[in-house]
């Protein structure tokens, strides 16, 4: 009896032990320049002592690099996809065309590349990059496919902010995990483990001065309501979409799933004291992703409706270039005119079930999701309204590619200060009804949609998502009779690179594939620049086809080659 007293006592202690010690918190290498490149692969991470857990990755980690982008700059992506499955990745705040946007249309089957690339025209602020392969989003964000990104510009680089990555400007990804026994990760919308970055139990050092962190919400379902367990104030300096006109002091933030936030926080004098990030989140309601309690069932977790620690915090020595006070002043946003809007679009979010008495399902204008039905035709360069009224009994996070908007109200009131910076998703609460105003400028394409969605990516699979075209009203999908393209490829065998070559003019090429004799795809090449010709060099021997996509009318024309 004593022996077995004896062990108890040391198991008990030895797992008590475990609970309070930290992990380092794993901070995502960088990528800048104008060339990227990432490969999408299935792999392994030691995450709980014992079995290591199946996990996918860019470029080799959970949360792979962070891509650091400046504005003005045209940046040039290759993607390789090198998981079992079939994926997409979503430039997440992205004003880009439809074709290069990864959504669920742009799909990339295994051992296929896809090169997109565009212009960045978006505001410095903090950005991401997920999956978006439709009824499969959940699954791929759960193993560990994320990436948070990075856009400066010549407005944020001119003021004072802490900006040294990984010292004191930290990138934050929230998330959460249940795994099973054998430390596999168990499908669920929360978990039972908080994670930032993929590290649980994480601790950070930052130095005694002001320090900036990039928050993204990257949970499957869950919201954060952010705050420091000493109560002390911060100071949110940037939204989705960019910086903020001046910095807002509050003592508690709401964060949902796909939202980021940039906070500077003071911990001047600090030096050798510690300090958690905490989620306050015993207030939530019922209603709210993370306060819903369940007693079991799949919704059921260990942190719901609880306060718990996201990171903790230690305090060291200040750097000799640290940042001793912050601007009052950041930038002047510059709105679309509520007078300038040409039409209010109004649309609803409400419950659904498949069957009597099973959990709801939740919709959009009272309509699942379709991948060939279009839900809106927004004619370029509209200014438009967006009223989305909730009747769900469940809050949801509404995301909208294309275009950051701006918030024109909540309930009828105005959105409070932190709210009023530009914005790709806004939290709409049960029976709330929210507005915003976005200009839907450049991009007009008649064949691939932009999505609207809940950002809870269970309900994104479930189908809460619709999607709309930018049309250009002058040419749209019109019946002008176009002649059939002539071309050849040259060389014919060919090694390394293949050349297209145009009997007359050279037309404007929408899209090209290529594919084996079993169609299998290789090459995904979204409005492609070919002037100096594609290399195959990574094709194995065999025969192939160049698809080419006209963009005057859409249509497919087909050559063969074969790849010595």
């Amino acid at each position: 009896m004593k022996k077995h007293f004896i062990l108890f006592l040391f198991l008990f202690t030895s797992r008590l032990a475990l609970a309070q010690t930290y992990n380092s918190l794993w901070i995502p290498d960088t990528l800048s320049g104008t060339n990227f490149t990432l490969t999408a692969v299935d792999t392994f991470k030691q995450m709980i002592p014992g079995n290591q857990t199946i996990t996918a990755a860019y470029n080799g980690n959970w949360m792979g690099p962070t891509l650091i982008w400046q504005k003005g700059s045209t940046i040039n992506m290759t993607v390789h996809n090198k998981l079992q499955d079939s994926t997409t990745i979503h430039w997440h705040g992205m004003h880009l065309p439809a074709v290069m946007d990864g959504g669920p249309h742009q799909i990339i089957p295994p051992n296929t590349t896809w090169s997109p690339y565009w212009k960045i025209t978006n505001n410095a602020g903090t950005y991401w990059y997920h999956p978006h392969l439709h009824m499969e989003a959940q699954k791929q964000l759960e193993s560990g496919l994320a990436g948070m990104i990075i856009i400066r510009d010549s407005i944020e680089s001119s003021l004072k902010l802490p900006r040294t990555y990984g010292v004191d400007d930290i990138p934050l990804a929230l998330t959460d995990r249940k795994f099973t026994s054998s430390n596999q990760i168990n499908s669920a919308p929360y978990g039972d483990s908080m994670m930032v970055n993929g590290v649980l139990r994480p601790q950070f050092t930052v130095p005694a001065q002001w320090v900036r962190f990039r928050i993204l919400d990257a949970a499957i379902e869950r919201s954060y309501n952010l705050g420091f367990n000493d109560g002390r104030s911060f100071y949110m300096i940037s939204s989705d979409g960019g910086l903020l006109d001046s910095p807002v002091a509050v003592k508690k933030y709401f964060i949902s799933a796909g939202e980021r936030v940039e906070i500077l926080v003071n911990f001047s004098h600090q030096k050798g004291s510690s300090v958690d990030l905490m989620a306050y989140n015993s207030t939530l309601a019922q209603s709210e992703p993370g306060g819903d309690a369940f007693p079991n069932g799949p919704f059921e977790n260990y942190l719901q409706r609880k306060d718990f620690t996201i990171l903790h915090l230690n305090v060291t020595d200040s750097n000799s270039n640290s940042i001793s006070s912050i601007p009052t002043k950041l930038t002047t946003n510059i709105f679309p005119d509520v007078a300038s809007a040409v039409l209010t679009r109004s649309l609803s979010i409400s419950d659904s079930s498949d069957r009597p008495g099973a959990p709801p399902k939740f919709i959009i204008n009272h309509k699942f999701f379709d991948y060939n039905y279009y839900n809106y035709s927004v004619p370029l360069n509209n200014t438009e309204i967006w009223e989305i009224s909730s009747t769900s009994n469940f809050s949801h996070p509404f995301h909208i590619h294309d275009v950051e908007f701006h918030i024109l109200s909540i309930d009828g009131g105005t959105a409070p200060p932190q709210l009023q910076g530009w914005k790709d998703v806004v939290y709409v609460k049960s029976k709330q009804k929210v507005s915003f105003i976005a200009r839907f400028a450049d991009y007009a394409d008649s064949l691939h949609p932009f999505m609207y969605h809940c950002h809870i990516a269970l309900h994104e699979d479930e189908g809460m998502m619709g999607q709309f075209l930018v049309e250009n009203e002058k040419t749209g999908i019109n019946n002008i009779s176009y002649p059939k393209p002539n071309f050849s490829l040259f060389p014919n065998p060919a090694n390394n690179k293949l050349m297209i070559n145009f009997d007359h003019e050279p037309i404007d090429v929408y899209y090209i594939t290529i594919t084996d004799i079993l169609g299998r795809t290789y090459f995904m090449l979204p409005k492609p620049r070919f002037e100096n010709g594609i290399d195959i060099s990574t094709l194995k021997p065999g025969n192939y086809f160049l698809n080419l996509t006209d963009n005057s009318n859409k249509q497919t024309y087909t050559r063969s080659f074969v790849k010595q």
